[in-house]
């Protein structure tokens, strides 16, 4: 097996291996994105299945003095000659150095994006929750209540009473 072909599957196996699936799939929200999730990590399996047997198996080697027999030595041999010539040119990767301090630039990007929206998911929360208890205890609520909550709006309330202004 080329040399190339064997450092592919490998890298790609390796990659199989670290990918975080479950705390993947654990984030996803919608049942369009989880669809989406189960049809990439299929696409990933067959892909990484497909090189694991394609390419981790050296190509049997060939068997000369079968063809000896059947067509000749002399075009065996010069076929053979040729075969043995070939050299294939080793892989030397130019592209993953180029694109490493993007990706982790893009990395660093990323956790910091996921603080943010882990900060805005608890923010909302938060809102959700006591707009859910302001519904729950508005029709028995007094405006003293209200206000204790809201303290904000008792002052802008009192600062136009005081200025007379009575929105018109």
């Amino acid at each position: 097996m080329s040399g190339s072909g064997k450092k592919i599957a490998d890298v790609a196996f390796k990659a199989g291996r670290t990918i975080d699936w479950e705390g993947m799939a654990k984030m996803l929200v919608s049942d369009e994105a989880r669809k989406e999730f189960a049809t990439l990590r299929r696409a990933f399996d067959e892909v990484n299945s497909t090189l694991q047997t394609k390419f981790s198996q050296e190509p049997e080697p060939i068997d000369w003095e079968y063809y000896r027999k059947g067509i000749g030595s002399r075009l065996v041999d010069m076929y053979k000659q040729a075969y043995e010539s070939i050299e294939v040119p080793k892989y030397v990767d130019k592209v993953t150095p180029e694109y490493k301090s993007k990706f982790d630039a893009l990395l660093v990007e990323l956790k910091e994006a996921e603080g943010k929206s882990l900060k805005e998911s608890e923010r909302l929360e938060k809102e959700i929750a006591e707009v859910q208890e302001l519904k729950e205890k508005i029709s028995t609520m007094t405006a003293e209540e209200y206000f204790e909550k809201h303290p904000e709006l008792k002052k802008k309330f009192d600062d136009e009473i005081r200025n007379d202004y009575w929105g018109y």
